[in-house]
């Protein structure tokens, strides 16, 4: 079966994505909304036209498609780059990674992806908001060896404010998830006076520690790479003067997940 799918890059020799070195693809669409969202071209699932904008993978150098973010792909486009790395993943534990975005919504193409690359005994990882039925992780659960699972705002209305949906479903997954085996990698955005502060990180912490078991947590400092997609796509950036904390206030918040007896580092 060859099913297609919308994505807008295909990012080689990924560090940040999950263990070991990784091939990253990106998803197009997404149903959160979030004010720090680092890949504003994400949120749309069709392509989109920007006359100032050339970030895409455009692996044919098709000039018609030099302003053009996202394109429709066949599992076997897809597959042909991944296993081109695959002597880098065994090499270094590595594989490749579903990212967005947000891949559940294309669940069908997500699914062929995943099943192709266990054919080739080749690792995966699916970044996730959570922000999908939990039939969707049912159905993928045992050709996905690693969900690196977002977690925001344990404030509901918060959530609702900085990301435009509730996180309920977003939880009761989480939870569904992390009793089903120890596949979870936390990700947890630490985005000033948002994420970071004390109320937000202390509900948090009560949190994990409810949850079965996970693998990792992982704390992603804010960074400011993503003010030039705004700028180029000429969308509405909600934090262009929010500056990342300091590297000493990035090892205080890690001190504070350090008693939950998990791994914790920080970034991705």
């Amino acid at each position: 079966m060859n099913n297609s799918g919308y994505i807008f890059d295909i990012k080689k020799f990924s560090i940040n994505d999950g263990p070991g070195i990784r091939t990253t693809v990106f998803f197009k669409g997404c149903p959160l909304k979030c004010w720090w969202c680092h890949n504003p071209e994400s949120r749309n699932p069709e392509p989109e036209k920007f006359p100032e904008c050339t970030f895409k993978w455009n692996p044919n150098y098709d000039n018609n498609l030099k302003n053009v973010v996202g394109r429709k792909v066949e599992t076997s486009d897809v597959m042909k780059e991944i296993e081109k790395d695959i002597p880098f993943y065994q090499q270094s534990n590595g594989g490749a990674t579903f990212s967005g975005g947000e891949p559940m919504l294309q669940i069908e193409f997500l699914n062929d992806l995943l099943q192709n690359c266990k054919k080739k005994d080749i690792t995966t990882a699916i970044d996730t908001t959570g922000y999908t039925e939990f039939k969707n992780f049912e159905r993928i659960f045992s050709v996905t060896d690693f969900f690196l699972y977002d977690l925001k705002l344990m404030s509901d209305e918060d959530h609702i404010n900085y990301t435009g949906v509730s996180n309920k479903i977003i939880h009761e997954n989480l939870r569904n998830l992390t009793s089903n085996g120890n596949k979870v990698i936390l990700r947890i955005p630490i985005i000033p006076t948002i994420t970071n502060t004390a109320g937000n990180l202390d509900e948090m912490i009560n949190f994990i520690s409810s949850l079965k078991s996970i693998w990792e947590i992982d704390l992603l400092p804010f960074h400011k790479s993503a003010n030039s997609k705004y700028e180029k796509m000429r969308k509405e950036n909600k934090l262009p003067n929010l500056e990342p904390l300091r590297h000493e206030e990035m090892e205080e918040i890690k001190d504070r997940f350090l008693h939950l007896e998990y791994p914790v580092k920080i970034g991705g």
